[in-house]
């Protein structure tokens, strides 16, 4: 009786569809989220992303040459820094995302929006983990990056990197080799015309430390004193051999050229600065743009690995 109940149940049995092999299903009561496939993704992607950035560094640094009208412009190569940068995260964002949504064990019972946002957030947090251990690997490199623009921005806060020359420059001797700025005019101060008369009695050593002195000190004021004019105008008289007034206009003229360099150096450092804020603007608001662009692709990429796991 029952092998004739077992005889006739086999046909019905082997027309029944064979269960799906090697497809893990997660039961109803289950976590949605795979951490194993983020994870998965997330390597790849910050794997691919370190290749493809040493791969860059390699050809940016064989396009530029040191030589003059050799290589590649500073246009150029910014602008294909910037490319390069975002083709990187773009690849590595989306194999991470198709990984990790691919990966995924299937969902029992979850409505098509479901599934939707569940492979979404699956590609969204393996750019994330990339991402952030991608930082990690490369905190040096983004703090330099950053960095950059706020010291320059400080570094010209009333103008103390052309006040900084001026003064490392009066310290030097005004006869050797490593003279500065400051030192020139010091010792246009003391030049003989052709023409003057030759003194009686030879004249002392100039007080070339005093008059350095007194440069530096009204250069720090904005104004030269009329009775430091004088005073320097009588040295100058002294050792030149130039009448009082001419003198004190060759001090007045000296202290007048001391203030432009200084003016222009200023100047030249505050557009130095600025140019690196720019740079470093820019670069913040395109390596934003980057990860944003990551970000979406990971996420769309998940939902594509997502359909071929669940097919």
């Amino acid at each position: 009786m029952s092998s004739s109940f077992t005889t006739a149940a086999d046909p019905l049995e082997h027309s029944r569809p064979m269960p799906p092999i090697l497809r893990a299903e997660h039961p109803a009561h289950a976590s949605a989220v795979s951490w194993g496939a983020i994870l998965a993704g997330a390597a790849a992607a910050a794997a691919l992303s370190m290749i493809l950035l040493i791969l860059g560094a390699g050809l940016g640094l064989s396009a530029i040459s040191p030589w003059a009208r050799s290589g590649v412009s500073a246009a150029a190569f910014g602008f294909s820094t910037i490319v390069w940068v975002t083709v990187t995260q773009i690849m590595a964002s989306g194999m991470g995302g198709y990984l990790a949504g691919r990966l995924r064990a299937r969902w029992v019972g979850a409505q098509t929006d479901e599934v939707y946002f569940r492979d979404t957030a699956h590609g969204f947090l393996a750019w994330a983990v990339a991402s952030l251990a991608t930082a990690a690997l490369l905190a040096s490199t983004i703090a330099a990056i950053v960095g950059g623009g706020v010291q320059a921005g400080a570094s010209v806060a009333g103008g103390a990197a052309a006040a900084a020359s001026v003064t490392g420059a009066a310290g030097r001797s005004s006869t050797g080799p490593e003279a500065g700025s400051t030192s020139y005019f010091v010792d246009s101060l003391f030049r003989k015309e052709n023409n003057a008369a030759a003194l009686t009695e030879p004249a002392a050593a100039a007080p070339v430390a005093e008059t350095t002195r007194i440069l530096l000190n009204s250069l720090r004021s904005g104004a030269l004193p009329a009775d430091d004019t004088r005073y320097l105008g009588q040295v100058i008289a002294q050792r030149t051999g130039l009448s009082q007034p001419d003198a004190e206009k060759r001090v007045s003229d000296t202290y007048a050229r001391m203030q432009a360099g200084l003016k222009d150096a200023e100047t030249a450092a505050r557009a130095a600065a600025d140019k690196a804020r720019k740079a470093t603007v820019h670069a913040t608001l395109w390596l934003f743009v980057s990860l944003l662009a990551g970000a979406f692709v990971a996420s769309l990429a998940a939902t594509w690995g997502g359909r071929q796991r669940d097919l």
